[in-house]
């Protein structure tokens, strides 16, 4: 069964195992999420659930927002997102979601936005090596160096490595195993880390992946 949640990065920490051993897991403080729309195929073609998380201030969304949640009867939420569902049937507008819907030994993919580390160059980018150090190679030692040919085909394909934004870019994290999930704080326990830094927003779903 497909299921999902929207929630929000808290940290890391460490758990131990009944035999003693620390397992490095990232804290998720997962919903609670409200469904704010459902479609259905016969009207939208096909079938999904939209959830709201984080309540904000009526003033911080536009009307359009305001008047999209006024309809489906919630209080204005901060953050969006439409999930494709198996039992969307058994959800209705205004239903909340919360962390229960995931347990223990469950293996989720999430996804997160990395964070932002600027302009950056083409080594602490991409790994590129420097050029010679010696023999009058200078000042070019951290450029990226030959790019191709000059006549043909005379310029530079796409996809080529170089310097550039670095970071803040969408990320998903396959795979990563539940250890604990606290259902009176909302809070997830995955093993290993999740893209984003501390109190950015995730999307934590069933893992794409063959078990």
């Amino acid at each position: 069964m497909v299921k999902a949640i929207i929630g929000k990065k808290a940290g890391m920490t460490q758990i131990f195992d009944e035999k003693g051993r620390a397992i490095p897991v990232t804290v998720l403080e997962a919903g609670p999420c409200v469904v704010t729309q459902k479609k259905l195929p016969d009207k939208d073609g096909y079938a999904s659930v939209q959830l709201g998380f984080e309540e904000v201030a009526e003033k911080r969304l536009t009307k359009p927002e305001n008047g999209h949640l006024k309809k489906a009867g919630v209080t204005p939420r901060r953050h969006l997102k439409e999930f494709k569902l198996d039992d969307i049937e058994s959800l209705n507008v205004g239903d909340t979601v919360l962390a229960d819907v995931f347990a223990e030994g469950d293996k989720v993919d999430v996804t997160g936005t990395s964070k932002g580390k600027g302009f950056a160059g083409v080594i602490k980018r991409f790994g590129a090596q420097r050029t010679p150090t010696s023999h009058g190679g200078g000042p070019v030692h951290r450029h990226a160096g030959s790019m191709g040919s000059g006549t043909d085909p005379s310029r530079i394909f796409k996809g080529k490595i170089g310097a550039g934004h670095m970071g803040a870019e969408q990320v998903t994290v396959q795979n990563l195993e539940v250890v604990k999930v606290d259902t009176e704080l909302n809070v997830i326990a995955v093993r290993g880390a999740v893209p984003g830094p501390k109190g950015s927003v995730v999307y934590i779903k069933n893992t794409v992946k063959n078990k």
